[in-house]
Order: structure tokens, then sequence, then C-alpha cells
């Protein structure tokens, strides 16, 4: 490009940014102000852009200001492609500031329901970074975030691991027990904890730490009674239909239980459940980034419209709806 190029463009973005915004007021000293510039300068820039039209653009007179028929379709055909211009420079102010950076990759388990994915957009349009979702098996929610496959991933809490950190927390949420109808106890309104050993309890399979699994599937009841899980699961669809078919129960988030609503499946509350279930994002600590802080921001700036509605549903034992707060902080 010869080395004036880029002035005279800019010098023509000027020029059309003066008639736009004369074409709105209609007034010179008006439009100097709001460009922080001399009225001499407006008029100036408006000459100069007549020169390049070849005609009149706007008429001036001691009384009022106004556009020429050529000067308002000049305007209506160059104001669509002069905001496109003035939204990709934000994008690339956007995209400088979070260090190029266009995709970020983020693990999940389960579902995720709209209110997430209204996040995920809203990364994309305010800052020019695209999420990428890689679903992960339920008993591994941390590998491929340790492993650099994915750069973050909402994943049910907690997390011990020192290497990580819960960039946003989500709201805790209720957890029930799913049977399949023909279960001796499915016919109770609820269930204790110390009932928690007549059942078979689904556990996940995978590499996650022992104290993960234990907070997804208790190995004993408050009593000491032991409660057993004899098959593991990786999906869970695998898990709700082993339930639906009495080869098993497991405990799953209330947004879960309202979304697999169906007639051969009970949901059963567990009287003294005090482990609720909760959902968090999490990336690894030395690759904290601008895009994630960003991510954490924006689910936390949704949280009117996800108070109201579910949020995501990670898997048969979390679940979250609205963020509580922005918690970036790492785990303990």
């Amino acid at each position: 490009m010869p080395a004036g190029s880029a002035t005279v463009h800019q010098a023509h973005v000027q020029q059309i940014e003066c008639l736009l915004t004369l074409a709105e007021e209609l007034h010179f000293g008006r439009t100097a102000e709001r460009l922080g510039c001399s009225q001499s300068r407006v008029s100036q820039l408006v000459a100069t852009l007549e020169r390049r039209v070849g005609a009149r653009l706007v008429e001036r007179t001691s009384r009022r200001v106004s556009l020429t028929r050529v000067g308002a379709q000049f305007v209506k055909d160059v104001r669509p492609a002069y905001r496109a211009l003035v939204r990709t420079f934000a994008r690339a102010r956007e995209r400088a500031v979070l260090g190029a950076l266009e995709e970020l990759r983020v693990g999940f388990t389960g579902m995720v329901y709209e209110e997430i994915t209204a996040t995920f957009r809203a990364l994309r349009d305010q800052c020019g970074v695209t999420v990428l979702t890689h679903e992960l098996p339920l008993g591994s929610p941390f590998t491929a975030v340790l492993e650099g496959e994915v750069d973050a991933a909402i994943a049910e809490l907690p997390v011990h691991e020192p290497e990580l950190t819960v960039g946003f927390r989500f709201p805790p949420q209720d957890q029930l027990v799913v049977l399949g109808v023909d279960h001796p106890l499915a016919d109770r309104e609820a269930l204790d904890l110390e009932d928690l050993a007549e059942l078979d309890l689904l556990h996940r399979s995978g590499d996650a730490p022992g104290y993960w699994m234990s907070a997804r599937t208790p190995p004993a009841t408050p009593a000491g009674a032991p409660i057993r899980s004899t098959t593991g699961i990786t999906t869970i669809q695998q898990g709700i239909a082993l339930a639906a078919s009495g080869r098993g129960a497991m405990l799953v988030c209330r947004p879960l239980a309202d979304h697999h609503t169906r007639g051969d499946l009970r949901f059963l509350p567990v009287r003294g459940l005090e482990n609720t279930s909760q959902l968090g994002l999490v990336w690894r600590t030395d690759r904290t980034s601008p895009a994630l802080t960003a991510l954490a921001g924006l689910l936390d700036r949704a949280r009117p419209v996800q108070s109201r509605h579910r949020a995501a549903d990670g898997g048969p034992g979390g679940g979250p709806p609205p963020p509580a707060r922005p918690a970036r902080e790492r785990s303990a």
C-alpha cells in the first residue's frame, strides 16, 4: 500500500462521519461540538466530500441547514456501511485487548441451556471471541482442562486442585434421587438419608479425584450404612435409561429433573441431604486470559435473565441456573 494511502482513507472516513453527523443535527455548531472540532473544519470536510462526489450534498442558508436530494440519498446509502465499519473497528479493538484470541474452547458435561449459549453469543458479538463447546465425560471433568484440550469447563464443584481456578460459581441447586417407577421406594413422597442404603446409586466412570467422586456418589449414610454403587455411567442419558429400567438410581439436580420429566421415572427429594449441587466455570490457573475473565463477567451480567430461567445442566449432579456473583477466585 502506498505510504499516503492510510492517511487518505482516514480522511475519507472523517468526511463521511462529518456528513452523517450533520445529517442528524442539521446544525454546523452542534455537529462541530459532537465531533470535537471547529465549525470551519466541518465546512471544510463537507466541501471536500462534495468535490469527491461531484455534487452539492448540503444546502446552507442563514436560517437552516438541509440535505440536497443527492445528499439525502448519499447518506441513506453510506450509513449502513459506515456503521458496519465502526463495528469492525470495535471488534478489532476488543480482540487486541483479548490478545487477538478469536476462539475459546469450553467443555461441559450433560446439557447447556439457552441462557448459557446466549452468553456465548454475547462474548462473540461484544468481544469477537467465538465459543466452541466440547462434551466431556461425566467422570472426567478436569482432565481436558489440565491437558489443554479445552480452555475452560463448566464442571461440578468442588475443585481442590491448585492448578485450577474457579472463575465463576453458579448458585447451588437442590439434589433429588431419580428412580424407576417400579422401584420399591418410588411411591414415597420423599426419602431420608438412611434410605440411600437401600439403593444402588449409579456412579460416574472416569479419572476424577476421589473427593469429587464421593461428593457425587456418597459411599455411606450418616449412620455409617454403606451405599451400594455397582454400575458406572459416562453420559446423562445412560444414567436416565438405567434408572428407568430399574437397574439403578442416581442423584440429580433439580433443573435436570425438570428437563427429564417422564412417566417411567420418579424424582424424590432427600430429607437431610445438605450437600447441594453446584457448577463452576473452571480453567487452568496458569492460563487465565482476558477472554476467560470476559466470559465470567458476561455470566455475571446475565444474572437478571438467568435468575428467571435455568442456565445450564451440568449432568446428574450439577445444574446451575442463575449465577449468584462473579467468583473469580481460586478454589480452596
